[in-house]
C-alpha cells in the first residue's frame, strides 16, 4: 500500500433480491430521462442543484486528481451572453461545418442554430475540464492530470442522474468550439468546456421525440457464463 494513508472501507452489500428491486427501479427512472429543449422559467431551489453537483464530483477520477470544475450560471444577463455567444458557433455549424449526414441524422428531433433554452432554463451548469492543474511546487508549475476525458465524462453522467433523480430536465449542448464559454465565465487558460447543461423543469406541454433505446441484444454482449442460481 505505500505510504498512501488507507481507511476501512465502508461497504452496505444488497442481498440479492435487494439488488433485483434496486437494478428495476433504477432501470425505469433512468429510462424516463430524457432530454429537454423547452424549459419553464420557474426558479430551481438552488440547494438541491449544488448537492447534485457535490454528487457529480464524487466520481471516480485519474489519480484522484478530480480535472474539473462546475459553473452555475444563473445571472440572466451572462445566460444571454452564453446563448448569443452558442448560436453565433451553431449557425455556423448547421451552415457549413456539420457534413450532410449529420444534418439528415438531427432532422427527427426539429433542431437548428436557435438556442432560447439557454436563456429560458433557470440555470446553466458548464462542466470544464482541467488539462493540467497549477502547482508552485514543480519547475513548470503545472501539476499533471490523467484520464481527463474520460473522469469529466464519468462525473457529467453523475450529474445527469443526479439531477434527474431530483425532480430536474436536463439537456447536454455542445456548441463546439466551445472557447467562448471560459471568456464569458473568465476561468483560467487550464480549464477548457467540456458540457454545457441547461437545467429546469419542463415547460408546460413540453414534448420531446419519439425514439426507441436500443434492446438487451444491440446494447450488450456477454463474453463467458452469466452467474445463475
Amino acid at each position: 500500500m505505500g505510504n498512501a494513508p488507507y481507511i476501512p472501507l465502508e461497504f452496505n452489500r444488497l442481498t440479492e433480491e435487494e439488488m433485483r428491486e434496486t437494478a428495476d427501479r433504477m432501470f425505469e427512472r433512468f429510462s424516463s430521462r430524457r432530454t429537454v429543449r423547452h424549459f419553464s422559467t420557474e426558479p430551481l431551489p438552488m440547494d438541491v442543484i449544488r448537492r447534485c453537483i457535490q454528487a457529480a464530483g464524487t466520481a471516480p477520477s485519474g489519480a484522484h486528481k478530480q480535472p474539473w470544475h462546475f459553473c452555475l450560471v444563473t445571472d440572466p444577463d451572462l445566460k444571454k451572453r452564453i446563448r448569443v455567444a452558442a448560436e453565433k458557433e451553431e449557425y455556423e455549424n448547421y451552415h457549413g461545418r456539420m457534413n450532410e449526414a449529420w444534418i439528415d441524422d438531427l432532422k427527427p428531433f426539429d433542431t437548428d442554430h436557435i438556442k432560447p433554452h439557454l436563456e429560458d432554463a433557470p440555470a446553466l451548469i458548464v462542466v470544464f475540464r482541467q488539462s493540467w492543474t497549477p502547482d508552485a511546487g514543480s519547475d513548470s508549475g503545472k501539476s499533471q492530470n490523467y484520464y481527463v476525458q474520460e473522469s469529466v465524462g464519468i462525473a457529467s453522467g453523475m450529474l445527469l442522474s443526479a439531477l434527474h433523480e431530483c425532480g430536474i430536465a436536463t439537456l447536454t449542448h455542445t456548441p463546439s468550439p466551445m472557447g467562448f464559454l471560459a471568456e464569458i465565465l473568465d476561468r483560467p487558460a487550464h480549464e477548457k468546456a467540456f458540457l454545457l447543461i441547461p437545467i429546469g423543469y419542463p415547460a408546460k406541454g413540453c414534448q420531446v421525440p419519439d425514439i426507441k433505446r436500443k434492446d438487451w441484444d444491440e446494447l450488450a454482449t456477454v463474453h463467458g457464463p452469466e452467474a445463475v442460481h
